[in-house]
């Protein structure tokens, strides 16, 4: 497996989950209360899964191989990549900042949440469309299936790392959870 289709498949977990969250964030502007236990979960999935794994396999193997080729980080899609990453970033604390506040603050603090929610939802849905369109169709053609299929290892390693043996497939387990309550038809 080349490092893009590595990380375009956590792209589909990355893009389930935003759907479960747009569905919650639903629920919550129709007044019904979403157990603060689940958003925490979800907010877990979105900084451990997302950021420091996902992202981190981007930043730290695949964008500093993409500038070695030729790629320049400021002024072109790395950068983009970059900067959404941090935009992703605040959100996601203004997620927890929401979370810390909800045993006082009642619907208000689930508005709160609600909002910071939607605008990383939007955020990351634009973001992998365009590395799924853009960036990872140019690193192929940049550096080739060999050198994508040499990621594997460092891949392997950043996700041992930052999330742990086991915790790839309890993300995955969080998922179909929440899937079947929030998004069955």
């Amino acid at each position: 497996m080349t490092a893009t289709d590595d990380l375009r498949s956590e792209h589909e977990g990355i893009l389930r989950m935003l759907d479960i969250l747009r569905a919650m964030a639903a629920r919550i502007s129709a007044g019904e209360t979403v157990p603060p236990a689940q958003l925490k979960s979800i907010l877990d999935f979105l900084k451990v899964f997302a950021d420091k794994c996902h992202h981190g396999k981007e930043e730290d193997i695949l964008f500093p191989a993409l500038e070695e080729a030729g790629l320049p980080r400021e002024g072109g899609p790395i950068g983009v990549m970059l900067h959404e990453h941090t935009l992703g970033r605040g959100h996601i604390r203004d997620m927890g900042t929401a979370l810390e506040t909800l045993p006082g603050a009642g619907q208000a603090g689930y508005a709160a949440f609600s909002a910071a929610a939607l605008a990383y939802a939007d955020l990351l849905t634009q973001h992998i469309a365009k590395e799924n369109t853009v960036l990872f169709p140019m690193a192929e053609r940049l550096l080739g299936v060999a050198a994508l299929t040499d990621m594997h290892e460092p891949f392997e390693r950043i996700e041992a790392e930052r999330i742990g043996p086991g915790r790839h497939e309890a993300f995955h387990r969080l998922l179909d959870d929440l899937a079947a309550q929030y998004l069955a038809v």
